[in-house]
């Protein structure tokens, strides 16, 4: 990626009031990343959402060289990063309307691997649930899912290690940079998840593990994976807010049940009984809900006869013949057709039988 490309994209990172959503928003309407600070701010103020106050942030001269000191910084640590456009950002979290425009990554993490599942829970684990982590992931290894995490105490880890005892790939999502570790008696582990995977992060090197950035690590481990599993939450937790980001973004939630008088089952026993969540009893639970039992066959696409098809029309039909179901926002970027116009163009193609929409604003070939 050029210099100028991956400086506007931090830039829009650091700008406080812009979030993923309204990024992606941007950078539809614009065509490309890297002429939004080329773009006159009156025609920016043209679209939906951009402000005064967006507008003042976006062109801060303090973001700016503030992205400047982090660009040296990734260029002269070698710091590897996705950004949310590449083919080798997570497919799973790219179908995520607010995930982070640009990840960092340090490992051997292989996003190939489509049996990807993220395992979370209480810090204050018991036996109990140590003992149902450690054999759930044993007894789905014949499967070689990956085993995503927060690295954080408690569940967490022993997810983590457990995946690393059965030579599972696994990804540990940080709430900081890659220049601290948090919890800093895990610096032991951390190579381990290295030769096994790896870790991710949105954050710029130098960012603390701050209270609000581990909610925003939770929609990262709801959304890079295929299904959420909670191992043992209380009543209220974060574990809670990643099984609701999941289910937000139409992902299975499993969760461990356990007697109705033990604090940190509350939270797996409410999600249970306001179906919420799938009771998890074994490994064979997984495997039959995400059906992985079931030996996958390649996808075959049906021609469609006699449908005459417009430029943006083809253009459509080529990308999703090419990458299957995709995103709004991204059709419209990969397409390079303005949102306003690509609804009724997909519209069009539903009517002709070409095309279906999804949960999420997805949209596959019929």
């Amino acid at each position: 990626m050029k210099e100028e490309k991956l400086l506007a994209i931090l830039r829009l990172q650091k700008s406080k009031a812009v979030g993923d959503i309204l990024a992606k928003k941007l950078i539809v309407n614009v065509g490309d990343v890297s002429q939004i600070f080329k773009e006159k701010p009156q025609n920016l103020a043209k679209i939906n959402g951009i402000g005064k106050n967006v507008l003042n942030h976006l062109f801060d001269k303090e973001n700016l060289e503030k992205a400047l000191d982090e660009l040296q910084y990734i260029k002269k640590n070698n710091i590897k990063y996705s950004y949310f456009l590449d083919e080798d950002y997570p497919e799973n979290l790219q179908h995520c309307i607010d995930s982070p425009i640009l990840l960092f990554k340090d490992g051997a993490i292989d996003f190939s691997n489509k049996k990807m599942i993220s395992i979370v829970g209480t810090r204050n684990m018991s036996s109990y649930g140590r003992d149902f982590c450690n054999t759930l992931i044993k007894d789905l290894a014949t499967y070689n899912p990956v085993i995503v995490s927060g690295f954080a105490y408690g569940v967490d880890i022993c997810a983590h290690k457990a995946a690393i005892e059965n030579n599972l790939q696994t990804i540990a999502v940080l709430a900081h940079g890659f220049d601290q570790i948090y919890p800093k008696v895990h610096k032991k582990y951390i190579n381990d998840v290295n030769k096994k995977g790896g870790f991710l992060t949105e954050f710029w090197h130098d960012e603390a593990p701050l209270r609000e950035n581990f909610l925003k690590r939770n929609r990262i481990v709801a959304g890079i994976s295929k299904a959420t599993i909670i191992i043992e939450s209380a009543a209220k937790g974060g574990s809670l807010v990643t099984a609701d980001i999941a289910n937000s973004y139409n992902k299975d939630v499993f969760a461990v049940p356990g007697r109705t008088t033990d604090l940190y089952s509350k939270g797996c026993n409410h999600l249970i009984k306001s179906n919420n969540a799938f009771l998890l009893n074994s490994a064979e639970d997984i495997v039959k809900i995400l059906n992985w039992d079931i030996q996958e066959k390649p996808k075959t696409i049906q021609k469609q006869l006699f449908v005459e098809l417009d430029e943006n029309e083809q253009k459509i039909y080529d990308l999703l013949h090419a990458k299957g179901q995709q995103l709004l926002d991204v059709i419209a970027l990969e397409c390079n057709i303005p949102t306003y116009q690509l609804s009724s163009i997909l519209l069009q193609l539903e009517l002709k039988g070409v095309t279906k929409p999804l949960p999420g604003k997805m949209f596959e070939l019929s």
